[in-house]
């Protein structure tokens, strides 16, 4: 979690976003090469994605909206190997989040609609896209779902692959 500096006075805000040196010096050692932006409307879920090659490390964060932002740890070295963590990015909390390469990432628009911008380490490499099931029993991510109400899903995202079968990382 990323937790900017805000400047603001009667006349709006100033952030900082990126600077490679404060970014480096927290441990977050990244070169960019793509940015995008998505807009979503109310309860569209885009994910859990990843790329199995041509990883992609990403710089996460919402302007206008909430979301409620989902990692799936897929490294098998790692401690928090199959944990998922969530966390809501706003316009107003001014939140970024570092998503390493190894993970998968996904997001649920909790607002009427959101503004979500990332900035990629590698770029887009569609041959090499997976996307992790957003509602596997096993992982049982805590989607901030009203009950009764089905999340807006993509194609893509609705043929998403259990995590016993979604390939891992070293």
């Amino acid at each position: 979690m990323v937790e900017p500096q805000v400047f603001g006075d009667a006349r709006g805000f100033f952030v900082e976003t990126w600077q490679a040196k404060r970014f480096d010096e927290a441990g977050i050692h990244a070169q960019f090469c793509q940015d995008n932006h998505s807009r979503s409307s109310q309860w569209t879920l885009r994910g859990l994605h990843l790329q199995v090659e041509h990883t992609q490390g990403k710089l996460v964060r919402v302007t206008t909206g909430s979301v409620f932002d989902v990692v799936v740890d897929l490294r098998r070295s790692s401690p928090s190997y199959g944990a998922w963590w969530g966390v809501e990015l706003s316009g107003a909390n001014n939140r970024m989040l570092w998503v390493p390469p190894g993970l998968a990432h996904g997001i649920l628009v909790t607002s009427e609609s959101a503004d979500f911008l990332y900035k990629c380490t590698d770029f887009y490499s569609p041959q090499h896209e997976r996307t992790l099931a957003w509602d596997d029993p096993t992982l049982a991510i805590k989607w901030p779902l009203p009950a009764g109400t089905a999340p807006k899903l993509s194609a893509k995202d609705m043929q998403g692959v259990k995590f016993a079968e979604i390939e891992k990382f070293a």
